[in-house]
């Protein structure tokens, strides 16, 4: 087999080549691989994409949904040219939401009022041209009267709650230790203040032992005064009367 002399095939072919050994250039799609959810409420798919090429605006992002034991598939969301169109007339009529955001690699939706007849796999397919080689990527929804309890979710209370516990008794701990030192504190002021008046009656009780002696001295001294001015005016009325 000769090989094609027209420059054209060799670009063509070498492109071809290109995208098929370097799957690293190809769009990715992102989404959860499970969704639980409650009878009457709203879900939110995530679908999120990765492209090596920029945001062009011929982008476009498709759901389709498959009822779980069914092999059909249907065509529930489309956006293109910026203009998303929705079920219309299928399962999903008037309870389709778009929240994506395709510049910022977003092609989310929303589904309100759950059924159990939601209950499928969704698929999310984003093509950005000329970047349109990728795997579509999927997720299951399961529509419950009540959404069980996860053994995460159980874990996480159990872990939640005990660190609420180390921190209540933590606190006890620090409040007690808080209380206890200003007791201590109060204790040692009013041993202070005792210690301070002991002291303080000592003192009085000293100035008054020594003060003591010297008001008796001082009486003793005024009373013998007194005694000799007696003696004096008498002396000196005798000697009046002999003259």
């Amino acid at each position: 087999m000769e090989a094609p002399r027209n420059p054209r095939h060799l670009l063509a072919l070498t492109a071809i080549f290109a995208l098929t050994l370097s799957p690293a250039l190809a769009i990715e799609v992102y989404t959860d691989r499970e969704i639980q959810s409650n009878v009457g409420s709203k879900v939110h798919l995530s679908c999120t994409f990765w492209s090596s090429e920029w945001i062009s605006d011929d982008i476009s992002v498709s759901w389709h949904f498959q009822p779980d034991n069914s092999r059909d598939t249907y065509s529930i969301f489309h956006y293109a040219k910026g203009e998303a169109h929705e079920d219309d007339t299928g399962l999903f009529k008037d309870r389709i939401e778009w929240v994506g955001y395709p510049r910022s690699k977003d092609g989310s939706i929303v589904i309100h009022n759950l059924d159990y007849s939601d209950n499928g796999t969704y698929t999310c397919d984003v093509k950005n041209p000329p970047d349109v080689v990728g795997k579509s990527s999927y997720v299951h929804l399961l529509v419950y009267d009540k959404a069980p309890v996860r053994a995460g979710m159980v874990l996480g209370i159990i872990i939640g709650a005990a660190l609420i516990l180390v921190i209540i008794v933590a606190l006890l701990a620090y409040l007690i230790r808080y209380c206890w030192l200003r007791r201590q504190i109060r204790v040692q002021r009013e041993l202070s203040a005792l210690e301070r008046g002991k002291l303080h009656k000592l003192s009085k009780g000293s100035k008054g032992s020594r003060q003591a002696p010297l008001l008796s001295m001082l009486d003793q001294t005024r009373s013998f005064k007194s005694t000799s001015d007696k003696k004096s005016k008498g002396l000196g009325d005798s000697r009046k009367d002999r003259k």
